[in-house]
C-alpha cells in the first residue's frame, strides 16, 4: 500500500504566543522577474476587468512614447535591483500583439542593456488571434519572445460574439499554427462557463486546442468582475452544478492527455510550466513596469508592493518628471502568511516548508497552528517537507486561504 507519510508539524506551545520579528528576516532575495504592461487594445472585452483601453476613434497607440516611457520606468527603478539576474520577461496587456516588431525588438534589448538577463531567460508575449499575421510572429521570435500566450477563449464563433471579441474561429487557428511555427513553446488561453455553454461544448473547445498540440493551457471559468458590462448586465450562464461539471471533465480530460495540472487554472506537459507565473506562485520578486503594472520586490528592510500610475495618459505624462509610482507600501509582518499562502496555495503540488521562511522572512512557527487547523479540517496535506491542498482546499481555497488572514 503506497500511502504518502504524513509527519505532524511541531506542537505549538499551548500557553505562549509565536513572537515574530519586526520585519521579515530574509537570507537572501527571491527569484527576480520583470513584467511589463501594453494598456492597449482594439476593443474592450464586456467581462474583461485589466488595465486596458480602447484608442478613441482614429487616435494611434503611442507606441514609441509608451516604449520611451517604459525604459525611464525601468531606470528609475534600477536601484532597488541592482546586480539581480532577471529569469523571466512577461509583456501583458491590453493586446501586446498590437506592437510593431522594430519596437518591440528595440524594448527587448534597451532592457537587456539595463539588466542582466538570464541566458535562458523566459520571454512570453500575449497575443490575440485578431491581431496578428505570420511575419510578425516571425518577428517577434528575431526579437527574442521565447513563449507565446494567445487569448483564444473559445472556437465556437456564436460563443465569441457573445464574448465580444474580435477574431473568429478560423482566426485562432490559423493564429495557433502560425505560433507553432515559430514559437516551440504555447499556450493558449480557453475559458468555460460561458453564456448558455453546455459540457459539450466546453469540451469540443478543449479538444480543439488538444487537437493543436500545444504544450500549455490555461482554462479559466468566466467570473463577473465588478464594473465591467457583463457584470451591470449579465448574460445566461451555467449554474454552479454545470460550471463544476464543466471544470471537472476538463481536469479529468487533460490528465488523460498527459497534462500537469500544476497551478489553479494552468495545465501543462512535464517541464512546459510557464517560468515567469511559476515565481509569482512561489512568492518570488517580480519589477513591474508600464500603466498599472504591480510589483513585489524584497530588500534588507522587507519587502514592498508598488503599482504603477493606471491610466496610460496618467502614466506618459508623468514620464517627463520621473513620476512613475502611483503607489508603494511596505507588507507587514502581520499580512505575509496570507499573502504568500495566497500564491502558494494555488499550486496543486504546494510547497516545500522551508520556501515558507526563505521568501517571506518568517519563522514557519508563524503559521503552524493554522496550518495543523486546516489538515485537521481536510484542506491540507502535510508530510516531511512540504504542504499541498487536497482536492477539498483547491475546491473551497478561498475558505482555506481566509485561514491566514491576521485575526
Amino acid at each position: 500500500m503506497n500511502e504518502r507519510r504524513v509527519i505532524p508539524l511541531t506542537p505549538a506551545p499551548a500557553a505562549a504566543a509565536v513572537v515574530l520579528p519586526e520585519r521579515p528576516q530574509l537570507s537572501a532575495p527571491p527569484p527576480l522577474a520583470l513584467y511589463v504592461h501594453f494598456p492597449w487594445c482594439v476593443r474592450k472585452c464586456p467581462y474583461c476587468d485589466f488595465n486596458s483601453h480602447a484608442p478613441r476613434g482614429e487616435t494611434a497607440i503611442p507606441e514609441e512614447a509608451w516604449a520611451a516611457a517604459v525604459v525611464a520606468d525601468l531606470e528609475a527603478a534600477l536601484p532597488q535591483v541592482w546586480g539581480r539576474r532577471v529569469h523571466s520577461i512577461f509583456i501583458g496587456g491590453g493586446t501586446p500583439s498590437l506592437m510593431s516588431a522594430p519596437v518591440l525588438d528595440r524594448l527587448l534589448t534597451d532592457i537587456r542593456m539595463r539588466l542582466p538577463l538570464d541566458p535562458m531567460a523566459e520571454i512570453t508575449l500575449e497575443a490575440n488571434p485578431g491581431t496578428v499575421e505570420a511575419a510578425r510572429f516571425r518577428d517577434f521570435r528575431a526579437a527574442g519572445v521565447n513563449r507565446l500566450s494567445l487569448g483564444v477563449q473559445s472556437f465556437d464563433d456564436a460563443m465569441l460574439l457573445r464574448l465580444g471579441r474580435i477574431h473568429g474561429s478560423d482566426e485562432a487557428k490559423r493564429a495557433i499554427e502560425g505560433a507553432l511555427a515559430h514559437f516551440e513553446r504555447v499556450n493558449i488561453d480557453l475559458m468555460y462557463a460561458l453564456p448558455q455553454q453546455g459540457l459539450d461544448a466546453a469540451l469540443a473547445d478543449l479538444d480543439t486546442a488538444l487537437g493543436f498540440g500545444v504544450t500549455h493551457l490555461s482554462c479559466y471559468h468566466l467570473t463577473l468582475e465588478p464594473n465591467t458590462p457583463f457584470a451591470h448586465d449579465p448574460p445566461p450562464l451555467p449554474d454552479d452544478d454545470s460550471a463544476a461539471d464543466m471544470q471537472d471533465a476538463i481536469e479529468a480530460r487533460l490528465a488523460a492527455a498527459g497534462f500537469r495540472h500544476y497551478e489553479t487554472s494552468a495545465f501543462a506537459r512535464p517541464g512546459q510550466e510557464c517560468r515567469h507565473n511559476l515565481n509569482y506562485w512561489q512568492f518570488g520578486d517580480y519589477l513591474g513596469i508600464g500603466p498599472g503594472a504591480h510589483g513585489k520586490l524584497s530588500n534588507h528592510e522587507g519587502i514592498v508592493r508598488e503599482m504603477r500610475h493606471k491610466h496610460p495618459q496618467r502614466y506618459l505624462e508623468g514620464a517627463a518628471r520621473g513620476d512613475f509610482v502611483q503607489e508603494r507600501r511596505s507588507v507587514t509582518v502581520a499580512e505575509l502568511p496570507f499573502e504568500f499562502m495566497m500564491n502558494a496555495l494555488r499550486l496543486t503540488g504546494g510547497f516545500p516548508l522551508a520556501l515558507f521562511a526563505a521568501r517571506t522572512g518568517l519563522p514557519l512557527a508563524a503559521v503552524e497552528a493554522r496550518l495543523r487547523a486546516a489538515r485537521q479540517d481536510g484542506l491540507l496535506e502535510i508530510d516531511a517537507d512540504s504542504v499541498r491542498p487536497t482536492e477539498r482546499g483547491r475546491h473551497f481555497l478561498n475558505d482555506l486561504l481566509q485561514r491566514f488572514l491576521d485575526d
